[in-house]
């Protein structure tokens, strides 16, 4: 039986998992660059943040190795020195231009130490504007925490019904969703509770997306790895991380999904690369397996930029360098790490 024809969506989907190809995540909010900008003595204002970005987006060849990259609101609307739309910097280099589209997270209510993700209020008609403003898929992160006691069911419950709500109005607007419930690194626990957290979040995600009669075809999962926490006095190989990650994988996300974005979360760029080539030497999937990464891919071009101008080339230079060694990461025939 011949196959059916994928949608405009489901197209723009398979775009962003690229052989080869990754997303760069370039959507921190306002509080966070002003983080990632402090212990370098950069001021966090509009036009420090576009410098930074104009750096990062019209590094040469960038599209070689990056399919797109999130933005924050603030970046959609901006332009570059010579007044051409940032959108359409990416777009040049043969870069889909997407949002991050939740609000941040905020305290739920009777269950202490747990979040839930904020944006839902007036979101149908910020994702009309921003597929004006040249968008062409969205984000919406929600985090879940491991600790005493919890995720909590209604913890988990709670963001899965919110991120399959915003894939819906997505898909509604004609924006690819990412749907990225995280996983936090942050604690003690072994890899076995993140694997159990994992298994019982993409469970609840995947039946919230079904509900919600989201097409699977025209979306993106962005997950953690499943790892030991970073407190925990067990870690594990590369390997055992590949292995249980892609378990978890296979056991709860629908083949129908084109790719599997794997965001790098705490980890150092080093260590992300390396687990992302070991996901990928470990065996057949029925998804691509590639890589949103924010700070795996800016960090060491952030330092080499450090607010000055003369610093541009040596700050696109290292961006290169680590969007080029993930590219390398997606093939399989690499050996992987011990």
């Amino acid at each position: 039986m011949p196959s059916l024809p994928l949608s405009a969506l489901a197209l723009t989907a398979h775009a962003l998992v690229a052989p080869g190809k990754g997303i760069l995540a370039a959507d921190e909010s306002f509080p966070t660059i002003e983080k990632r900008f402090a212990p370098l003595g950069i001021t966090s204002n509009e036009e420090t943040r576009r410098t930074y970005r104009e750096t990062l987006f019209t590094a040469p060849g960038l599209g070689d190795y990056i399919s797109g990259a999130i933005l924050f609101d603030e970046t959609l609307r901006q332009t570059a020195h010579d007044d051409t739309p940032l959108p359409v910097i990416l777009e040049n280099q043969g870069i889909l231009p997407g949002i991050k589209v939740d609000q941040g997270v905020t305290v739920l209510a009777n269950f202490p130490g747990e979040k839930i993700t904020k944006g839902l209020d007036g979101l149908r008609d910020r994702l009309k504007a921003y597929r004006a403003l040249g968008a062409r898929f969205t984000k919406w992160r929600a985090v879940i925490t491991i600790g005493q006691g919890i995720p909590s069911r209604i913890c988990i419950e709670d963001n899965a019904q919110r991120l399959a709500l915003f894939a819906a109005l997505s898909q509604e607007a004609d924006l690819v969703p990412i749907v990225e419930p995280e996983i936090l690194m942050n604690g003690d626990h072994t890899i076995d509770r993140c694997e159990e957290v994992a298994h019982a979040t993409l469970h609840a995600v995947f039946a919230a997306l079904f509900a919600h009669r989201v097409q699977l075809e025209a979306m993106l999962l962005k997950p953690a790895m499943v790892l030991p926490g970073m407190d925990c006095p067990h870690q594990v190989s590369d390997d055992e991380i590949a292995t249980r990650t892609l378990r978890c994988l296979r056991r709860n996300v629908p083949a129908a999904v084109p790719g599997i974005v794997f965001l790098s979360g705490g980890q150092s760029p080093e260590e992300a690369t390396r687990r992302l080539a070991a996901i990928n030497h470990a065996g057949d999937a029925p998804w691509a397996l590639t890589f949103s990464f924010g700070r795996a891919l800016q960090d060491h071009a952030l330092h080499a930029w450090h607010g000055n101008a003369e610093h541009v080339l040596a700050a696109q230079a290292a961006l290169l360098e680590h969007a080029r060694n993930n590219s390398a990461a997606l093939k399989t025939s690499l050996v992987p790490a011990s």
